[in-house]
């Protein structure tokens, strides 16, 4: 499997059944409502819509832009202007769709009221002849039905195929400023807001203009219309800016850029914001807003919606700086010490609940066996029995610290799943996934310890192992404090959760099917002549025994077997040993494989994931807020981050050797090369990003960091040509 198809590899089947069951059930409702899938009836609706165009005149003259034949029918006192088409659409609807200018303008000089008329149909109910002139880009048309006064603020287009939903293949937003930011076009969107569209209106949603942008594909283009709508915005003087209006969810447009994995957006806007600080020969240094982004000043931050975005694309933002900067800064100098004591204190915890188990209160047997194959010599003692001599105190004081450390893990975890919610928090391996069930079921199965105890109840025994298993599973879930683990661990959910289904499903009726058909040869059978296929549940064990190339062939050669026994015993070891685990090998090749290319992703996003853990866990006053204050330095009351980022010489070397070939010297440009940065991805830039007049005022209102970086004796580290000081922490 492609690295490409792989990206897009949906969640294990047992953490989608949820979902899978709700679309199944709703698709069933449907079906039965309607009879049709939704798809059908959308090609149903359209291809009525054809019919309808041709079999009527005033539509077909519409359509044909036949402005000669549209107003005779006008004349005509049997002709509809007002008359609605098979998608509640009108004539100046079909003049709009298929671009005819004059067909549009003669209709609207007949009846002005039909400028403002929205379809009426369910699928696009709302749109107006101008949404679909701004959607073609039909510049003309939106210049005449505005020049003829088209509503360009309040109309909304609402329609099923228009909203966000996984069925349909575009987003617009529902204002028509929306639907002209989503096509790119510059012109048509200068010219909406000049005639007053409303750049902070906000759909269904919530979302407005910035946030419908990062959904669309052309990233781009949308760079460019993000950049001309903040222009306008900034001439109003509002209150709160536009790029900073949350919607529904709580996300800004960078927020939900980080979300989405829009990787060129989320540049662009880090790039817009940072304060580019000097440029000498092939080192820049800038200064990085980290507003959003630092999970320090917010809970909803950027690095909260990198983790628990489904999107894979969102943590290659982890890349980018500051991000990556500020991660790092993070978990060296406070979350790996943080989580490696947690990790000790958690192993200290888990080995006294061990020797609670092993050194449990336990007594002779009273009473005398009376089965031979009974040989139970101790039986657990009664609760007033149990804590007596010193060592009952001991261990009384170790069960103690294990059910406190149970309660201390749930009242832990319950708030972070009312808050993420159950989906995300148990689903997503990067936010520890199985990890949190198996920690939260040991912590229930020491709670219902505690109750058998006290009760003096039967099965102690079971849940005490049971316990014992997932505790010291669970230990498993600190391997992500290390990079050489904890990609591993990773790989070990990927084969639990998708690999091994698929291979139990496979196996489990394989062995049903073998097992009955060997039934029906030995339930008529001595079971004393055969014990291994005495009743139904052993001849199922053995056959799943030997279906995993446990044991041999179990024939009894001293009596006399059916041949169809054997023949069943035969097929059951060519498919189910030799096919389904020789299959399932390949599966975790694959898997192996798969997890490696992605090992670097997989350990960024665990130590993202361990650092907000901690934060949100540990008081405040056990971290440091890193970065510059901007008010103290006459910038901004925002935190930056200082970044030095270093161009290397290999480009230039690669240039002379080219030029050495083709016996021409060219002179690389100095002022570019002072300028281009090495970046994972380089992002789109827009037309003010780097002129001379910006880097004169970020040069002046830095000159003050610079001195103090200058003046701090202490060392900076390079990683990846990016320098970052100590003297900013």
């Amino acid at each position: 499997m492609s690295s490409a198809e792989f990206n897009t590899t949906k969640p294990p089947l047992v953490l989608r059944a949820k979902q899978l069951m709700s679309e199944w059930w709703s698709e069933l409702v449907y079906r039965h409502s309607h009879k049709k899938d939704w798809q059908e009836v959308i090609d149903e609706a359209h291809l009525q819509q054809f019919q309808s165009i041709h079999q009527n005149p005033f539509f077909l003259a519409a359509k044909e832009n036949d402005v000669a034949s549209i107003k005779k029918l006008m004349i005509c006192p049997t002709t509809d202007i007002f008359e609605k088409g098979a998608l509640g659409e009108t004539a100046l609807h079909i003049a709009a769709l298929f671009n005819n200018v004059e067909a549009a303008v003669a209709l609207i000089e007949a009846a002005p009221d039909l400028i403002n008329e929205p379809i009426v149909s369910d699928f696009y109910k709302g749109e107006t002849a101008l949404h679909i002139a701004v959607l073609n880009e039909n510049m003309r048309l939106v210049q005449e039905l505005i020049h003829r006064g088209a509503d360009v603020f309040s109309t909304r287009a609402t329609g099923e195929c228009l909203r966000k939903k996984r069925r349909n293949l575009v987003y617009f937003g529902e204002h028509i400023l929306s639907f002209a930011a989503c096509t790119g076009n510059e012109e048509i969107v200068r010219l909406l807001i000049e005639n007053g569209a409303d750049i902070r209106a906000q759909d269904r949603h919530g979302n407005t203009v910035l946030h419908i942008l990062i959904f669309q594909t052309n990233k781009i283009s949308s760079c460019h219309i993000y950049d001309l709508i903040m222009t306008y915005d900034m001439n109003e003087n509002s209150r709160i800016p536009l790029d900073l209006i949350q919607n529904d969810k709580g996300l800004t447009p960078f927020k939900l850029a980080a979300a989405e994995g829009n990787l060129e957006i989320f540049q662009y806007i880090v790039n817009k914001r940072r304060i580019n600080q000097c440029l000498l020969g092939p080192r820049s240094s800038c200064l990085y807003d980290l507003s959003e982004i630092d999970s320090w000043a917010e809970d909803n931050s950027v690095l909260e919606q990198i983790i628990c975005s489904k999107k894979r694309e969102a943590r290659t933002i982890l890349e980018i700086a500051p991000v990556k900067q500020l991660v790092k800064l993070k978990w060296m100098i406070y979350a790996r010490h943080y989580f490696r004591f947690l990790m000790l204190a958690y192993i200290l915890y888990i080995i006294i609940f061990t020797l609670c188990c092993i050194f449990r209160p336990l007594k002779l047997r009273p009473d005398n066996a009376t089965d031979p194959r009974d040989v139970l010599l101790y039986v657990k003692k009664d609760v007033q029995e149990s804590y007596i001599t010193y060592s009952d105190h001991l261990r009384l004081v170790g069960e103690m610290i294990s059910l406190i450390g149970a309660v201390v893990i749930l009242l832990l975890e319950i708030p972070d799943i009312l808050r993420v919610g159950p989906t995300k928090y148990f689903g997503q391996t990067v936010l520890g996934g199985p990890f949190h069930v198996i920690i939260i079921t040991y912590s229930c199965l020491l709670l219902i310890l505690f109750m058998l105890r006290i009760t003096n109840s039967k099965g102690e025994m079971e849940i005490m192992a049971y316990a014992l298993v997932l505790g010291w599973c669970n230990v498993l879930f600190f391997a992500r404090g290390f990079e050489m683990l904890g990609p591993y661990v990773v790989m070990v959910h990927k084969i639990m959760f998708s690999d091994m289904l698929r291979f139990i499903w496979l196996m489990t009726f394989t062995v049903i099917g073998f097992t009955a058909a060997l039934w029906m040869a030995y339930m008529t059978q001595d079971p004393s002549a055969d014990p291994q296929f005495g009743d139904f549940p052993t001849t199922f064990f053995v056959q799943f025994e030997l279906s995993l190339g446990l044991l041999d062939i179990p024939l009894n050669y001293s009596v006399w077997t059916p041949n169809i026994v054997k023949v069943l015993h035969a097929a059951l070891t060519i498919f189910g040993f030799l096919l389904i685990m020789n299959l399932l090998i390949a599966m975790l090749g694959d898997t192996q494989t798969r997890v490696a290319e992605e090992r670097d992703e997989i350990w960024r996003g665990q130590v993202v994931a361990t650092i907000l853990m901690l934060e949100r866990r540990l008081p405040r006053w056990m971290w440091t807020r890193f970065g510059i204050c901007g008010k103290q330095y006459g910038l901004e009351s925002k935190w930056y981050l200082r970044v030095e980022k270093s161009k290397m010489y290999a480009t230039k070397k690669l240039h002379h050797h080219v030029q050495a070939f083709n016996d021409e010297i060219i002179e690389p440009d100095s002022d570019k090369s002072c300028i281009e940065e090495m970046e994972t991805t380089k992002p789109p830039m827009n037309r003010s990003s780097f002129n001379a007049e910006s880097e004169d005022q970020c040069m002046n209102s830095s000159k003050s960091l610079k001195i103090i970086c200058k003046d701090s004796q202490v060392p900076v580290y390079l990683e990846n040509n990016e320098v970052v000081n100590e003297c900013d922490v």
